[in-house]
């Protein structure tokens, strides 16, 4: 039986172990996850969860091998500390635990870093990136909001190392103070309130801000072999509310074939676009696994369990996913376990 590792994940990484578990080829696997939160809810899945402590790189790459050694994993699948983890890779090997992330460590430090990244891929001609601007100060993002809606563009920002939406918010200066203060929690702020709270501080770090991408966005979760290999790209777009549609679109399809022969990122990793006025634009490539990524499983295709079915050194041929799938979710409750 083999043994899967989890390290500080989000909560949806409850579904990929759940994925892994419940695969079609009725393997056995024994989940392992870990958390500085015992409740946090992806330890829920585990077959064995424990508190992981908070460390600095270094310490932490000594604790995640320490951790390997002690339970005798075949895979870890990492989230926290992944550029410092992905530098001692060949260590974890050596301890008999195949790790699936990036060995390309000037790659995986781009992709970790939205301006690096965006600097990369500029003069590829693999797909269009929006106008941004880089600033540390106060006068910087006033500078940046100036040129870009000089530019006819709607202005948004965001940290270059953040992971989902955090910290991105909208500028927009055509709020009713009132109606937000009394309305639902909202990613607006007016340019003088962005001012205000940039100027708190002499220096920041890097935020983008950049133009406001208006039109459909789109997941593209994707599936590789450890050398890079494509297997499955598939489209997702945020519908109304909670909607999720599993849609085929071709020039997306043939954005993710771009970058997998370009990259040659491995195993599960998520290329997000947005459009505006009819052109898909970049807006970050996460190598990981997404957030969403359980509900492009429902395409039939097991994204968490393939993955480590490759790093195995097991086949996984080309994917056929099924398109035009329009999901949602519900919550549940449950008792949760928080060991002894």
């Amino acid at each position: 039986m083999k043994k899967v590792w989890f390290n500080r994940w989000f909560s949806v990484a409850y579904h990929y172990m759940n994925s892994i578990r419940n695969n079609e080829d009725g393997r056995q696997f024994k989940m392992y996850a870990t958390h500085p939160d015992r409740s946090h809810m992806a330890l829920q899945a585990a077959d064995f969860a424990d508190t992981e402590p908070v460390l600095n790189d270094d310490d932490y790459v000594e604790f995640a091998l320490d951790f390997c050694k002690k339970h005798g994993i075949d895979v870890f699948i990492p989230r926290l500390h992944m550029y410092a983890i992905a530098k001692h890779v060949e260590e974890f090997e050596k301890a008999g635990t195949k790790v699936t992330v990036c060995r390309d460590l000037a790659l995986l430090e781009n992709l970790l870093e939205k301006q690096k990244f965006y600097e990369a891929i500029r003069d590829k001609n693999i797909l269009a990136i929006p106008d941004y601007h880089v600033v540390n100060t106060a006068e910087q993002f006033m500078n940046a909001y100036d040129a870009l809606t000089q530019a006819g563009h709607q202005v948004c920002m965001k940290p270059t190392n953040a992971e989902g939406g955090m910290g991105f918010r909208i500028i927009s200066n055509e709020r009713n103070a009132l109606q937000d203060l009394f309305g639902t929690v909202t990613p607006y702020l007016s340019k003088d309130q962005a001012y205000q709270a940039l100027s708190t501080v002499d220096r920041f770090n890097d935020l983008m801000v950049m133009e406001l991408l208006g039109g459909h966005e789109y997941s593209i979760d994707c599936l590789a072999t450890a050398s890079g290999e494509l297997l499955a790209a598939v489209p997702r777009r945020k519908a109304d509310g909670r909607l999720r549609l599993l849609e085929e679109v071709p020039e997306l399809i043939e954005i993710a074939h771009r970058i997998a022969a370009a990259y040659r990122i491995p195993f599960n990793y998520n290329i997000q676009v947005k459009y505006n006025q009819g052109v898909p634009k970049l807006l970050e490539i996460n190598p990981r696994m997404s957030g969403g990524l359980h509900v492009t499983c429902l395409s039939g295709i097991n994204f968490p369990y393939l993955a480590v079915k490759s790093i195995l050194g097991e086949h996984v041929g080309i994917q056929e996913p099924k398109y035009g799938l329009l999901a949602s979710h519900i919550e549940k409750y449950m008792i949760m376990d928080l060991g002894e």
